[in-house]
């Protein structure tokens, strides 16, 4: 299975996404080309300052602040996997100012989180797709000297749990990653939960850890320039941002396909005026060259689609990832 990507129309324009909100009695409807954020707009990172979700969220934020003349802050609010600074923005008000940059790991969360007090289809509207990117295993050669996943593996059977490797926390993408791989592979690690993908990736660098699963986007640099050395990505097919890196299937296990996606979700009462004025924002953010740009560098895909479409694929999404989150027994107090 290849890295999630979002089924879309290039046929479809801006203007034909942006539909016309209810009325107010006799007043003229208003259009979504029309609505402004009533009042400075608040964006909700759920995880660390330093990883990838804030990599694709704070360009696309400051963009989508300028077209509505209004301040964004970019507000990261880590803990729980996640579930923390989603059911902050799942109790804010409706209106359009609140929202979330979720990504992949929001799909299980009701899984992993006995006590999670949301889910990401009930409480939430989707708005746009920001973003996906590959997910790769990478270590520290200094600190781990393998060359490849098979060498990865002979070491970890070789002296189960002395590998330490890390995750951007309990319950997340990257946890669930580890669980795959021991899975699938017949090995043991020690796996060593971070509040974020930054810090995971910090202690990695300064040899604290072994190894850890991360996007690409935030890998990439450090591997060209040596310091990192990535074993193997999970996908069907290599990126050609690091072409020599091989997929998970070639290095010998196959069927181990994570991929991480990002977006932008409201609050579930939100209406259908506000909810297309910001897709058709988000959408013309990403359409910008120096956006292209970023997301070609950091090897990440994103297409212009509709709401409902983005919508669709967060539905096949959960349910495909919290299949496998209770398949590998990860749920937690």
């Amino acid at each position: 299975m290849k890295i999630a990507r979002l089924d879309i129309s290039r046929r479809a324009t801006l203007g034909g996404l942006l539909a016309v909100g209810a009325t107010t009695g006799a007043a003229t409807p208003l259009k979504a080309a029309d609505w402004k954020p009533p009042r400075p707009m608040n964006w909700i990172v759920p995880f660390p300052p330093g990883g990838s979700n804030d990599t694709f969220a704070r360009p696309v934020a400051s963009h989508v602040g300028r077209h509505f003349s209004r301040p964004i802050v970019v507000d990261n609010r880590g803990g729980a996997g996640g579930t923390l600074g989603g059911s902050i923005v799942s109790r804010s008000p409706a209106d359009g100012c609140t929202l979330l940059v979720g990504n992949t790991s929001l799909t299980f969360a009701t899984v992993v989180y006995a006590e999670s007090n949301f889910d990401l289809l009930r409480d939430f509207e989707p708005v746009s797709a920001i973003a996906g990117v590959p997910v790769g295993l990478v270590v520290n050669p200094a600190k781990l000297d393998v060359k490849d996943l098979a060498g990865f593996l002979a070491a970890a059977r070789k002296s189960p749990e002395a590998i330490n490797i890390g995750s951007s926390g309990l319950g997340t993408m990257a946890h669930l990653a580890i669980e795959l791989l021991q899975r699938r592979a017949g090995i043991r690690l020690t796996h060593v939960p971070y509040r974020g993908g930054g810090p995971a990736l910090q202690d990695l660098l300064a040899g604290q850890i072994d190894a850890t699963f991360q996007p690409f986007s935030t890998v990439a640099s450090y591997v060209q320039a040596g310091r990192l050395r990535a074993l193997a990505i999970a996908t069907q097919q290599r990126e050609p941002l690091l072409p020599d890196v091989p997929t998970f299937a070639e290095a010998g296990v196959p069927d181990f396909n994570v991929s991480t996606w990002y977006g932008l979700f409201a609050p579930k009462a939100t209406p259908a005026v506000p909810l297309d004025a910001l897709h058709g924002a988000v959408q013309a953010a990403l359409a910008e060259g120096d956006i292209k740009h970023i997301w070609q560098e950091q090897g990440a895909r994103v297409d212009l689609e509709s709401r409902k479409a983005f919508a669709d694929f967060v539905a096949r999404e959960v349910e495909r990832w919290s299949a496998i989150a209770k398949s590998t027994g990860l749920p937690m107090e």
